[in-house]
């Protein structure tokens, strides 16, 4: 399956979690090509909020099909995670010099960043040393407008194929479903402190069986005027670098100094 590239041009991988035939994911593939050789890899099904979830209990399927523009693109049976993991290691010949995720339809602004199959493709890029960015535009709606997301999108990957970032770090981008004019700019900005405060809501099926239907709402208690959250409610797109090493270093000097073993 592996095939050689045009070396003289940088090769971009491009993967979701909407599935392959979400519009988001058209329209970034759109804002890709002029900046190198595209290659999709991508759920063959919706995979919204799996995180970072890998398939291990059922074989994956990886088929080739047809896409717009005659991009090389496949569809696979597993998560986002599976979709890069394939992509490195059956699909592609080398490393991509991008991995690129989304454009996601909804928010993957604070805490989202942790449940999103979107960004946790971008993260598994990341782990596997490939330059990375999660894009995602605050509309869940299925026919949301991608239009005004491409300069915005090309400006900033531009910038990481020619600076790159420093090891083990990518970016989690989001874009306001606002109209262009009213776009203020691009704000490098921390991730908000904010979280779901979930609601589960009981139910009985035809045959009397209780389930439960996730709701919730957001809560955001970050005043905080560089976060991500304040960014898009003022008109910025919002730019998060975040990273994949979770060790929580201020707590180790707690620990050391306080705990009794």
């Amino acid at each position: 399956m592996k095939k050689e590239y045009d070396k003289k041009r940088p090769l971009i991988l491009v993967t979701n979690d909407d599935g392959i035939t979400a519009p988001g994911m058209k329209a970034l593939v759109e804002a890709m090509m002029p900046l190198g050789h595209v290659v999709v890899v991508a759920p063959d099904k919706g995979q919204s909020g799996m995180g970072h979830a890998i398939t291990i209990h059922h074989p994956l399927r990886l088929q080739k099909v047809e896409y717009a523009y005659d991009i090389e693109a496949y569809q696979c049976s597993g998560t986002p995670v599976d979709c890069v993991k394939l992509a490195v290691d059956i699909v592609l010949h080398r490393k991509p010099d991008l991995c690129v995720s989304g454009i996601n339809h909804g928010s993957n602004s604070s805490i989202n960043v942790i449940y999103s199959g979107t960004m946790s493709a971008a993260v598994e890029a990341a782990i596997e040393g490939i330059p990375a960015i999660g894009f995602s535009l605050t509309d869940f709606r299925y026919e949301a407008h991608f239009e005004h997301s491409k300069s915005f999108i090309s400006k900033i990957a531009e910038n990481m194929l020619a600076e790159g970032m420093p090891a083990g770090t990518l970016l989690n981008v989001n874009i306001p479903s606002i109209p262009a004019t009213e776009i203020k700019g691009i704000k490098v900005c921390r991730q908000a402190n904010a979280k779901w405060v979930e609601e589960f809501d009981k139910r009985k099926d035809p045959r009397g069986q209780q389930y439960y239907w996730l709701t919730g709402r957001f809560v955001n208690k970050d005043k905080g005027e560089d976060t991500d959250e304040w960014a898009l409610a003022n008109g910025y797109v919002s730019v998060v670098p975040v990273q994949y090493d979770l060790t929580a270093h201020h707590a180790i000097t707690h620990i050391n100094e306080n705990w009794k073993f």
